[in-house]
C-alpha cells in the first residue's frame, strides 16, 4: 500500500513531464479533467491527535487489509497551470523516428 499523497504526487510528476516532453512538440492535447478511482484503507492513529490517513490498496493486497476500512473513492481533478491558470497540454507518445 501507498498513501494517497504519493500517488497523487506521482501522478503530479508523470503529467510534468509529459508537459515538458510536449514543450517543442508541434501536436500536443489539452489536459483536461481527471478521474482516478482507487480502492483506499482508511487507517486513524489513536491518542490525542491522531491523524486519519488514506492508503492506495494494490488489487493483490485488498483480502489482506484487515486493520482497516476499505473504501472506493473517485476523485476528480482538473488540472491548471499554476503561472498561467490554464489547462496543461501535454505530448502523446513519441512517435519512431521523431525528434
Amino acid at each position: 500500500m501507498i498513501e494517497l499523497s504519493v500517488m497523487l504526487r506521482e501522478l503530479r510528476a508523470e503529467l510534468s513531464k509529459s508537459m515538458a516532453e510536449a514543450a517543442d512538440k508541434e501536436l500536443r492535447f489539452e489536459l483536461g479533467p481527471i478521474e482516478v478511482e482507487v480502492s483506499v484503507a482508511i487507517t486513524k492513529e489513536a491518542g490525542v491527535g491522531g491523524k486519519v490517513r488514506f492508503w492506495v490498496v494494490d488489487a493483490d493486497a485488498q483480502g489482506k487489509v484487515s486493520d482497516a476500512t476499505t473504501q472506493r473513492i473517485k476523485l476528480q481533478l482538473d488540472p491548471k497551470v499554476a503561472a498561467t491558470g490554464r489547462r496543461p497540454e501535454v505530448s502523446g507518445k513519441e512517435v519512431p523516428g521523431e525528434r
